[in-house]
């Protein structure tokens, strides 16, 4: 299994910036997918999640109404548009994949999924 993250950078403050996630060795229509960020000296903490049926989406507050979370079976990608870019932005943004096992699935918790990505740095300046 390969989550291979990509489309992070260097953006300003109110700018926009898309990652993507390619996954190989899963379908992702059989994983709850998610984004995390990790910023340095702090925990790696949730930033938005989709469910395997895509029917459910999940965010952060923080990112409630900038960020959008969606998912391309076909290409078997995992995207997430980031707008209105802040400089509390700024993280190694990694994607994951939980196989759901029956009971409830936290999204917000990074425990609760199987695979991650090798993460992709996000840097919005001021």
């Amino acid at each position: 299994v390969q989550l291979q993250a990509s489309g992070g950078g260097l953006v300003q403050a109110g700018g926009s910036l898309r990652l993507s996630c390619a996954a190989s060795g899963i379908s992702l229509d059989d994983y709850a997918m998610g984004w995390f960020r990790q910023a340095p000296g702090k925990e790696r903490e949730f930033v938005a999640a989709i469910s395997w049926s895509g029917g459910s989406l999940y965010y952060a507050d923080s990112v409630k109404g900038r960020f959008t979370i969606s998912r391309d079976d076909a290409k078997n990608t995992l995207y997430l548009e980031m707008n209105s870019l802040k400089p509390e932005d700024t993280a190694v943004y990694y994607c994951a994949a939980g196989y759901w096992r029956g009971g409830g699935f936290d999204y917000t918790d990074p425990s609760a999924y199987d695979y991650w990505g090798q993460g992709t740095q996000v840097t919005v300046s001021s």
